[in-house]
């Protein structure tokens, strides 16, 4: 039986990062806080109201673990806000799990006074860089961002850069993400798939060859069809064992937009082959290669491979006739 895990031993802030721990409270309505490092409670910080990123106990949030056991301390504080009742998390759930999984009751963290919206940009510009982001994720990051900035463009106040030039909403985006306005719009727009088809559009990123897998562009196109109109999509998919090209998603889009789009007619544009569909034949290189001098382009080979076949049809038609 194996030993139990040890609990790691916790240190002081004072240990850490030279400042003194700050007991945590309940906070009251109103309080107003001070920034500054404390001595967290784990079961006092909730996750980011719908937060729009997976915390996975993955690879990466193991890393974290095992460093947490070799210190017995967390080395990055979080960041949270006071909101009534306890905090939220705003940047750190991550680190907030792998608290919890390597043992410990508390984390550091700085307490930072935000307003709503305030609190989504800070959380979505904590989370850019994180590594495998699927496009579900940055679906609804997307969104909740364009619509806490355009909430704050109310405000003359909030948004303006330093120049004094007032940013529209996906102009800040694009300044912060490096993403186009058409990109960015795209992906906001993926939020108006229905779950199962958006999944698809994930499992094509993580590379899942046991699920089925959707590229981005027609994903976006079929966004503009209704609710039911996507539902009779899949199942159309789900019997023909395919996905839309980015042609036959405009298609579809286009009579949707029309209102003529039924089961039918996307049955039908479905039966229509994509070449990345049609059956391949695959002859692995290394039985081919002695029948060719080194250096033969891929297309070369394949033309001499048909003109052989061709050759050895014509031979059998002859000793057919013959007999």
């Amino acid at each position: 039986m194996e030993a139990a895990r040890k609990k790691p031993e916790i240190q002081t802030l004072d240990d850490l990062f030279g400042i003194p721990s700050v007991p945590a409270v309940d906070v009251p309505d109103g309080a107003f806080f001070v920034e500054t490092v404390v001595s967290m409670p784990i079961h006092k910080i909730r996750d980011f109201t719908n937060h729009p990123y997976r915390v996975r106990n993955d690879h990466i949030t193991q890393d974290i673990v095992r460093d947490i056991e070799k210190t017995g301390r967390i080395e990055t504080p979080a960041i949270v806000r006071p909101i009534p009742g306890g905090y939220e998390m705003i940047s750190g759930h991550r680190r907030k799990l792998a608290c919890t999984l390597a043992g410990l009751e508390v984390m550091p963290v700085i307490v930072r006074n935000m307003t709503d919206d305030e609190a989504v940009i800070a959380m979505v510009s904590a989370n850019r860089q994180r590594e495998e982001v699927l496009p579900s994720e940055k679906a609804a990051a997307y969104k909740m961002w364009m619509e806490a900035l355009n909430r704050q463009g109310q405000r003359t106040d909030l948004t303006f850069s330093p120049m004094g030039k007032k940013l529209y909403a996906h102009e800040q985006m694009m300044e912060e993400s490096g993403e186009s306005k058409n990109q960015i719009f795209r992906y906001i727009r993926l939020n108006e798939l229905i779950p199962d088809i958006l999944e698809m559009v994930d499992n094509r990123l993580i590379d899942d060859k046991t699920k089925p897998q959707m590229a981005f562009r027609p994903a976006v196109e079929l966004s503009y069809l209704t609710k039911e109109q996507q539902s009779d999509l899949l199942l159309t998919m789900q019997s023909e064992d395919r996905t839309p090209s980015l042609s036959q998603a405009l298609m579809m889009k286009e009579l949707s937009g029309k209102g003529k789009l039924d089961m039918d007619k996307i049955f039908n544009i479905m039966r229509q082959e994509k070449p990345n569909q049609v059956e391949q034949f695959k002859i692995p290189k290394e039985k081919i290669n002695r029948f060719f001098p080194p250096g033969t382009s891929t297309q070369k080979i394949e033309d001499t491979i048909i003109k052989a076949l061709e050759l050895y049809r014509k031979r059998e038609r002859s000793r057919d006739m013959e007999r």
